[in-house]
């Protein structure tokens, strides 16, 4: 009947129907024979504290990782979740899923487990915006498997990246936990920037724990006081920081920020990073995608700076940091800064205590600030430009940033 009505007729191009079509797709694209227009290779690195044929549980246990995607290798995570689930003194394999791979290893190494006689809880969101069918068919196969599948909660997104192991060692519960601003998906961290933290801090590992127990309970409120989790404090919690920074600025203290995500909407925290530029408080953003707050106005935003990055990679990653008097604290995070994230979804961020992790983190974005190749300069124009630095050297960040992992996987 649409056909007819709009007159469009079999010389026509017309889609296939019964599926989304989205820029999604794109990752799939087929090879046309075409070297010319693709990017060279840039393979995932290993990383440099984890040799090959070691147990992550005794790296892990004795330091924190993080992982950076593509630029390192997203099989340290595969690899994890293989050995936990045929190592005997595995108890317990607890993981969101938000976005899983076509053929996903990481589905199988869960069924592995639950197949070991590990308890194995999922919580899997059936509303991932174009995955929604994949993940029904998905939560089905690990229910027949005898994976314990927690769905989606009535009106609430679970966006947060989570996955906790619990261990008997000494006859007690050791636990190691990653948190990341990505899917754990194996094709998309091929593509997309992110972090993961690998970590057997117990103060955080409780608190991931607390997190799960949270989505058992049929969303009863717990107090978490390591973790930043939506929706119950994230955004009053990085308020209170910028709200610290701007005290700092006008009794004459460094106050500065450095934030980078996929969005920024939420009008409440547009508005006090407007206030903190007016009290003196340095602001460089790194907005990749949808960015409502206007830079350099007179009186208004002339301390904020805001650089878009757009380059073969997605980047995805959430990084905060603060001044803090000269004591920098670090959180990465799953969620923009958005109305959607902070109110209707559970998404957590988290501290960054390691102090070689911190440097790492102050580095990458540090080369991404730098960027004068694909970076844009946000502003109160119709057209984002690409940004000058002054510097005669180009700097692209993503080229950068591969050769900073490289020289240390090397070294």
């Amino acid at each position: 009947m649409l056909l007819k009505k709009t007159n469009i007729s079999e010389n026509d191009t017309v889609s296939k129907s019964g599926r989304y079509h989205n820029f999604k797709d794109f990752m799939y694209f087929p090879d046309l024979g075409r070297p010319d227009l693709c990017h060279p290779p840039a393979p995932p690195l290993p990383h440099p504290d984890i040799p090959f044929g070691t147990s992550i549980f005794d790296i892990i246990r004795t330091k924190d990782i993080m992982l950076h995607y593509p630029y390192q290798s997203f099989n340290h995570i595969i690899d994890l979740l293989r050995e936990a689930s045929i190592d005997p003194n595995v108890r317990a394999i607890k993981m969101t899923l938000y976005r899983v791979a076509r053929f996903s290893n990481v589905i199988n190494a869960l069924i592995n487990a639950a197949r070991n006689g590990k308890e194995v809880v999922v919580f899997l969101e059936l509303q991932a915006r174009f995955d929604e069918e994949a993940n029904i068919y998905w939560s089905e196969k690990l229910l027949e498997e005898g994976v314990k599948v927690i769905r989606t909660i009535p009106g609430m997104k679970v966006h947060s990246k989570l996955l906790l192991i619990r261990r008997k060692e000494n006859n007690q519960n050791m636990y190691y936990a990653a948190i990341g601003t990505g899917n754990f998906n194996e094709q998309t961290s091929r593509i997309y920037a992110d972090d993961s933290l690998l970590t057997a801090n117990p103060k955080i590992t409780a608190e991931v724990n607390k997190v799960f127990y949270l989505f058992e309970t049929k969303y009863r409120p717990v107090d978490f006081k390591q973790l930043v989790v939506a929706p119950f404090a994230m955004r009053n919690y990085f308020l209170r920081l910028l709200n610290k920074e701007m005290k700092n600025a006008e009794a004459g203290k460094e106050a500065w920020a450095i934030i980078k995500l996929n969005s920024l909407s939420d009008p409440q925290s547009i508005d006090q990073l407007y206030k903190a530029s007016q009290a003196g408080v340095k602001l460089k953003l790194i907005i990749r995608g949808i960015c409502m707050l206007v830079p350099g106005i007179p009186g208004i935003s002339d301390n904020i700076e805001v650089i878009s990055i757009v380059d073969k990679f997605l980047e995805h990653s959430r990084v905060l940091v603060f001044c803090n008097t000269g004591k920098p604290t670090y959180f990465i995070s799953s969620a923009d800064w958005m109305i959607r994230n902070f109110d209707n979804r559970i998404e957590v961020a988290c501290p960054i205590y390691d102090a070689d992790i911190q440097q790492e983190l102050r580095t990458m974005l540090g080369i991404q600030w730098s960027d004068n190749v694909k970076a844009r300069a946000m502003s109160n124009d119709d057209i984002n430009k690409y940004r000058k630095t002054g510097s005669v050297v180009s700097i692209r960040a993503q080229d950068e940033i591969y050769g900073f992992f490289e020289a240390k996987s090397l070294s």
